[in-house]
Formats: C-alpha cells, structure tokens, sequence
C-alpha cells in the first residue's frame, strides 16, 4: 500500500494543487489542502473501489476538502464581519522561463484578467472552467468529480464561456467609455 500511495502522491500531487489553488486563491491554504486530501486519501484507500478511476477519485476528494474549507471559511468570515483573504498579484504569476520579458508581462496581465473575470462567475461556472481548461479534464472526468451529468457540465461550460465574453466585453467597454 505504501508504494501505491506513494505513486499517486508523485503522480497527481502537483495537479491537485493547482487545481486547490485555484479554487482557494492562496498558495499556503492549497498546500494545506492538498495535505489533507491524501490524509483522507490514506485513509481511505482500502474502501477505494475502483468505481471511478483513481485521477477522478482524488479530484472528488480535493473537491470536498475545498468546499468544507470554504465553508468554514465563510462562517469565520461572517463572524469575523468581513475578513477576507488578501490577495496580492504575485499568487498569480505564472512561472514560465522561455518567454521573452514582454511576453510574460503581457500573459500574467491576460491571465490575471481572465482570473478576475472568472470570479464573477457563479462558483459552478469556476469549478467547470478550472477542471476542464486549466486541468484539462474530459466533460465525463468533469461530471464524474462534480457528481454531475455530462450534459450539466456542457451547459455549465457553455454558460460560463458565454459569462466571460460577456464580462470581458462589458470591461472593454468600460475601459474604452470610463
């Protein structure tokens, strides 16, 4: 069991926790996480049936530690009367060595946009973006980690694409008209 473990840490571990941060926005809250996912994951290993594949099992679980985060993230905060994470632009960067100066500003200024677009979504819309174009995950894989239907999660992907055209373009336009 310990190789077996041992294999699904190296193998998924980065993944999971680009997939945590985006969903949390703080790199020391996903690292947490993700810790957390394979406390459970260890756990719980023996009663894995293989009903799903392993790669979706561990997003399902990632998914659950993310929401039960959020959840008491939320009561704290309502207690708390408004504290919120702070967010500073170097969570964001993206760390890519073969582009040229000039182009890695302009790709974190575009990333960071779309980012800032994303939040307005509805929070389906963002865990149907980050899995299926950030994780690069099949509609079924999507389905399968959300618990939902392959044709929820095209509607959803629909309407969110359709949200941040509409979000992009209404910044544009504010941009252009202030």
């Amino acid at each position: 069991m310990r190789e077996e473990f041992d294999r699904l840490y190296h193998q998924y571990h980065h993944q999971l926790f680009q997939y945590l941060f985006y969903l949390v926005r703080h790199r020391e809250t996903a690292e947490e996480l993700v810790q957390e996912v394979y406390i459970k994951v260890l756990n719980s290993f023996e009663t894995f049936e293989g009903k799903s594949t392993e790669k979706t099992w561990l997003y399902s679980v990632a998914k659950h530690v993310a929401i039960d985060h959020i959840r008491k993230q939320s009561r704290k905060k309502r207690r708390a009367e408004g504290k919120e994470y702070e967010w500073s632009e170097r969570e964001f960067e993206i760390q890519d060595k073969d582009p040229l100066p000039d182009e890695i500003v302009v790709q974190k200024e575009e990333v960071q946009e779309v980012y800032q677009m994303l939040a307005r979504c509805t929070p389906d819309q963002q865990q149907v973006m980050i899995l299926r174009f950030v994780q690069s995950l099949s509609i079924a894989e999507t389905a399968e980690i959300l618990g939902w239907t392959e044709s929820k999660v095209k509607t959803t992907q629909h309407r969110a694409i359709k949200a941040l055209k509409g979000h992009l373009e209404q910044r544009e336009e504010e941009e252009v008209h202030p």
